[in-house]
């Protein structure tokens, strides 16, 4: 049972937004354990057998008969619940006909894995569905109404919210995981057609389970446009050399694998539409930071863009029961055990996740695993092993120990001759693309300056002079006068020489994230590297408004300069 209560009105709400205050409400949620039908409920009446129920927990996931076997194998007890009801609960609590079971994750992790997965491959062939699938009928049955009223109310906000646009203006984002699917099944109910387009990130880290599933997906929707987006110009393994492996503070792999080839798909694909509905398969129960998330908004990256989440208030039990009433296929990591299906080496994967890839995909697990150790000793970790094996690789911060790090180091010296003026000595000499970089703070005008010196003036909407850049391409001495420090928003000369050494630092950092790409909502920067690994940095100056956002969106002025922060 699902509650709402708003905590400025002190009252129960019927939804996630009170519709008196208008303010978010506080979401509780228990789960119900009828011990005569044996299966979680959501209502605290059982509507079978009428019995009253017993709280159990607030969230609840069916446990297939795979992800069972394992956690019997674990505890030295293959088949003792295979006629059982399993179910796992908030907290990664298992439950069997609603008691609780005693697994030890840690105890878990610390198990032979070659013995695990023998005894795994050996036993899979006598695990039956039979049992299984007689507790997930009475699942559905008892839970009718549930999901009976939040298929209703889904699938009435996605005609409301659709209601106005065209086909071709709409798209689904689909990831291969259980929300994503849930949400595509239900707009294309919603809307009564197969035909609207699907757009897959595909990050190249993606579970193999998943890239099965996205195949899978085709095959049964082939009226079903799916276009997947993919950053072809980086590889993973050779990013966590240069600039370290992702972490739970610093999750680059994002930005440059998902949310930049995204961004870019979608400037394509919807390059001459006024407006873009995307829906999306996000739920405020998946983690603190999407607890603050609006069911609709208006999308950071592209102003014309709408997104909408129709299941933002569901739970797993929600999701979960739609799937299996309305016999979605889906992904089979979830049966596997997987709870998050998402990149396979994310570093946040709970302790579970890993005992699962380490047992269904050993060749990539130790691979990465190797590599983890070999970056710990890079950087100086004397106990690379246990650094890795412990997690502590997730919680690292910063780039300490990484030679590239030193990139983000700019180098200046006011100049004693003129006033407002600034030397700098680049860690990369001085190209004619280096320029680009200043075209957010106005027109760029080669013929003013003085060309022995390699002078460039940029100039205002008026024509007045704001800024005189110095520097002979093929040097990495640079000069810059700020003759006027109305730069990008800029309140004095302080804050526009900062201003400048954030597209210094841009320009000595750049390895084409696409970050700058993404965060630029007039698709006014291009940003590509050829086969020899040169960037080409490009803002168009039609598209560009000079509103300096792609200056300051990030701390320094380049994300990877956030990834990479190190004391100075």
């Amino acid at each position: 049972m699902i509650k709402y209560w708003c905590v400025r009105d002190n009252i129960e709400a019927k939804e996630s937004i009170c519709n008196i205050c208008g303010e978010r409400t506080e979401v509780q949620s228990v789960i119900y354990w009828c011990d005569k039908c044996n299966v979680p409920v959501y209502e605290d009446k059982c509507p079978i057998c009428g019995s009253h129920l017993r709280r159990l927990t607030s969230d609840v996931r069916p446990v297939f008969p795979e992800e069972r076997l394992l956690i019997e194998i674990a505890l030295g007890k293959p088949f003792a619940y295979i006629k059982s009801s399993v179910w796992n609960g908030t907290g990664n609590n298992y439950y069997a006909d609603g008691k609780r079971i005693n697994v030890s994750v840690k105890k878990l992790m610390e198990l032979d894995d070659n013995y695990v997965r023998n005894e795994y491959n050996r036993l899979s062939v006598d695990n039956k569905y039979e049992y299984f699938n007689e507790i997930i009928a009475k699942f559905i049955h008892a839970n009718e109404d549930r999901y009976n009223y939040i298929t209703k109310e889904a699938m009435s906000y996605i005609r409301d919210k659709a209601a106005g646009y065209d086909l071709n203006e709409m798209f689904v984002s689909f990831s291969g995981g259980k929300d994503s699917t849930v949400t595509s099944d239900l707009v294309m109910k919603a809307l009564s057609t197969p035909r609207i387009l699907h757009i897959f990130g595909d990050t190249t880290l993606e579970f193999p389970e998943t890239m099965k599933y996205v195949e899978e997906f085709k095959k049964e929707h082939p009226k079903t446009p799916l276009i997947s987006s993919r950053n072809k110009d980086k590889d993973f393994e050779e990013l966590c050399k240069q600039i370290g492996p992702p972490s739970r503070v610093m999750r680059w792999c994002c930005t440059i694998f998902k949310t930049g080839a995204i961004s870019r798909r979608i400037d394509i694909l919807f390059k001459n539409k006024k407006r873009i509905l995307t829906f999306y398969g996000i739920r405020r129960s998946e983690s603190a930071s999407r607890s603050k998330y609006d069911r609709e908004s208006d999308s950071p990256k592209i102003a014309k863009q709408r997104t909408v989440s129709p299941i933002i208030d569901w739970f797993d039990f929600d999701v979960w029961l739609y799937m299996l009433t309305a016999k979605v296929n889906f992904n089979n990591a979830y049966r596997l055990g997987y709870a998050r299906v998402g990149c396979w080496c994310c570093p946040n994967n709970s302790d579970w996740s890993g005992f699962l890839s380490k047992i269904h995909m050993p060749e990539q697990y130790f691979h990465f695993r190797d590599m983890l150790i070999e970056f710990a000793r890079n950087i100086g970790k004397k106990d690379a092993e246990v650094y890795i094996d412990s997690g502590k690789w997730k919680a690292r911060q910063g780039g300490n120990g990484i030679e590239y790090a030193k990139t983000s180091v700019v180098s200046f010296a006011p100049c004693a001759l003129e006033e407002n003026a600034f030397n700098y000595e680049l860690q990369k000499n001085i190209t004619e693309e280096f320029f680009e970089l200043f075209k957010p703070f106005g027109e760029l005008n080669y013929e003013m300056g003085n060309k022995r010196l390699g002078e460039v003036y940029v100039l205002g909407h008026n024509g007045n002079v704001l800024l005189r850049i110095q520097g002979r391409v093929g040097s990495n001495q640079l000069k810059v006068i700020i003759v006027n420090y109305r730069i990008a928003g800029s309140r004095n000369i302080k804050n526009a020489e900062e201003k400048i050494k954030c597209q210094i630092t841009k320009y000595q950092m750049c390895m084409a994230c696409l970050a700058c790409e993404a965060v630029c909502r007039h698709d006014a920067i291009k940003i590509s590297q050829d086969k020899d690994g040169r960037i080409n940095y490009r803002i168009d100056n039609d598209r560009c408004k000079h509103c300096g956002e792609c200056v300051g969106h990030f701390v320094g002025g380049c994300y990877m300069r956030k990834v990479l922060a190190i004391k100075r």
